[in-house]
C-alpha cells in the first residue's frame, strides 16, 4: 500500500528520522500565510478569511495533550509533519485533560502553583509560548483551549474542578494579555463539555479573554454529539460554531448538525471540530472495529459539502500522544510517532487542495443538484455549489444523477476527483442543462464529482 522513503532533518544537532508517503505531493511552503493579516469572519458570515480578504481554510488537528506530553524537540517534529500534510490549525489544551493539573509535563512542570488558578507557573507557560512561536514560524495557527472541561464540570475526567465565574474571568484576562500579540491564535473555549448548566463560567472565561484580546477569533468546543450553538450562538464573543460528532459509530451523520447550524440566524461559520478519530474503536470498544481512513474522509467531505467552513482531523493515538510511558486511553493501537503517517492524515491534504482549487467564500450546500435519492445514513450523497463549480461527494455509491438545470453555467466540464490520491480525471464536456447520470470509476469506494462552468477555465480539481 504505502510506499515509504526516509527523510532526514538536522534539528539542534540531532538527526530526526521520519517517514513520508512517496506517492503523495507534499504541501510546499507554510500551512498558512500569516502575512495576510489576522483572521476574521467573511462578510456573508459563512467562512473565515484573512484581513486582506483572501480565504482561510481551517484544517485542524486534535493535539489535545501537546503541551503536557511533548518536549520542544518532539513538538517540532510533530508540527513539521502536520504542516507537510496541509494542516493549518493545531488544537491543543493549556490545562490538559489527562490529569494535567497534577501530573507534571514532560518538562517537569505543572501549569499552576498549588492548584491555584491565580498563580500560573511561569516556566510551564514559557513552554506554551515557545510552541506557539514555533507553530507561527511554520505558518500554523494554534487553536488554544484555555482548559479541558473537567476543570469546570467534572461529569467525567480527573479534574479537579477549580473554576468559578470570578476566577474564570481573571484567568481569561491573563491569557488574553499574554497572547494578544501572537499572530497565530484562535481561542477555543470549552473543552468536551455541554454548555448547559455552566454557561456563566464559560461566558466569564470568554469575556476575560476579550477584555484583553480583540485580535483573535473565538469559538467553543462542546461534548459530542453537540454544538456550541446550543448555548452560545447569540453570544458576541462566539465568532463561529463548533460541532463534535464524536466516536460512537462507524457512520455518524455529521452533516445533519452542520446543516442545522448553517440554518441559524444570524449566520455564523460552522464546522465539525472533533469527528471520529482515525484508529479510534467505534463506540470505544475494539470489538466493534477501528476507524480508518474511509471514516475520516467521509466525515470531512460530508461536513464541508453540507456547509462547514473547515474541518478537523483527529487521530486516537495522537491526541493523547501515546507511548509506552503513559497510560493508554481507549486502546490506542500504535505509538504517536507511528500514527503520524497513517493514510487518513495523508488524505487531509487532498481535502484542502480540492477546496482551495476553487473560489471558497461563496460556496453553499445545495442538494437540489442531485436528482432522485441522495442515499441513506451510510451512503448519503452531499452536494455543494460555489462560484462557477459544484462538488458532489459519493461515499460508496455506484452513480449519481445530476440536475444541470440547478447549476450555474451553460457549458460544463466534469471530473472525477480521487480523495485517496488527490488525482483528477477528466470525464467529458456537457452543453446545456440535461439530467445526466455519472457512474464512478471504481465502485465501493468514495469519489468526488466535480462540475465546472467551462467558461471559468479552472485548473484541474486539487491543483492550485
Amino acid at each position: 500500500m504505502m510506499k515509504l522513503r526516509l527523510w532526514q532533518t538536522l534539528f539542534l544537532g540531532t538527526i530526526i528520522i521520519f517517514t513520508l508517503n512517496a506517492q503523495e505531493v507534499v504541501h510546499k511552503g507554510p500551512a498558512a500565510d500569516l502575512s495576510k493579516g489576522r483572521l476574521e469572519v467573511s462578510e456573508n458570515g459563512r467562512f473565515l478569511q484573512y484581513a486582506n480578504g483572501d480565504p482561510f481554510f481551517y484544517l485542524g488537528e486534535t493535539a489535545w495533550e501537546l503541551f503536557h506530553r511533548l518536549s520542544y524537540e518532539e513538538a517540532a517534529l510533530f508540527l513539521e509533519n502536520r504542516r507537510e500534510k496541509g494542516i493549518t490549525v493545531i488544537q491543543a489544551v493549556i490545562l490538559a485533560e489527562e490529569n494535567g493539573l497534577v501530573t507534571p509535563s514532560v518538562n517537569g512542570e505543572v501549569p499552576l502553583v498549588d492548584l491555584d488558578i491565580n498563580r500560573p507557573n511561569e516556566q510551564y507557560f514559557l513552554f506554551v509560548d515557545s510552541v506557539v512561536e514555533l507553530a507561527a514560524s511554520k505558518g500554523l495557527y494554534m487553536g488554544l483551549l484555555p482548559t479541558w472541561g473537567d476543570k469546570v464540570d467534572k461529569q467525567w475526567g480527573q479534574g479537579p474542578v477549580i473554576f468559578n465565574k470570578e476566577n474564570a474571568y481573571k484567568y481569561g484576562a491573563y491569557l488574553g494579555l499574554r497572547y494578544k500579540g501572537h499572530p497565530n491564535i484562535i481561542w477555543i473555549n470549552g473543552g468536551d463539555r455541554q454548555c448547559l448548566g455552566n454557561e456563566s463560567v464559560w461566558n466569564a472565561l470568554a469575556e476575560g479573554i476579550r477584555s484583553a484580546d480583540n485580535n483573535h477569533l473565538m469559538t467553543f468546543h462542546p461534548m459530542g454529539p453537540r454544538s456550541s450553538s446550543e448555548c452560545f450562538h447569540q453570544a458576541e464573543w462566539l465568532d463561529f460554531n463548533m460541532h463534535q460528532s464524536g466516536h460512537s459509530d462507524r457512520y455518524i451523520p455529521n452533516y445533519r448538525k452542520i446543516m442545522a447550524d448553517y440554518a441559524l440566524f444570524p449566520p455564523k461559520p460552522c464546522m465539525d471540530a472533533e469527528p471520529i478519530y482515525e484508529s479510534h474503536p467505534f463506540g470505544w470498544n475494539p470489538k466493534n472495529g477501528i476507524a480508518g481512513e474511509d471514516e475520516v474522509r467521509r466525515a470531512a467531505y460530508w461536513a464541508l459539502f453540507s456547509g462547514a467552513h473547515g474541518h478537523t482531523y483527529g487521530n486516537h493515538c495522537i491526541w493523547q500522544f501515546y507511548t509506552e510511558k503513559v497510560k493508554p486511553v481507549n486502546y490506542p493501537p500504535v505509538k504517536w510517532h507511528e500514527a503520524m503517517n497513517l493514510p487518513g492524515a495523508w488524505d487531509m491534504i487532498h481535502v484542502r487542495n480540492l477546496m482551495e482549487s476553487r473560489p471558497m467564500l461563496h460556496r453553499y450546500p445545495d442538494q437540489s443538484i442531485i436528482w432522485g435519492s441522495a442515499g441513506g445514513t451510510i451512503d448519503h450523497i452531499a452536494a455543494t455549489q460555489g462560484d462557477g463549480y459544484a462538488f458532489i461527494y459519493l461515499p460508496s455509491n455506484f452513480e449519481v444523477i445530476v440536475e444541470f438545470a440547478h447549476i450555474q453555467g451553460e457549458a460544463f466540464k466534469s471530473w472525477w476527483y480521487n480523495p485517496r490520491t488527490g488525482e483528477a480525471s477528466f470525464i467529458k464536456e456537457i452543453t446545456g442543462h440535461p439530467r445526466e447520470a455519472f457512474r464512478v470509476p471504481v465502485s465501493g469506494i468514495d469519489w468526488v464529482l466535480v462540475i465546472d462552468d467551462a467558461s471559468r477555465d479552472f485548473p484541474e480539481p486539487g491543483k492550485i
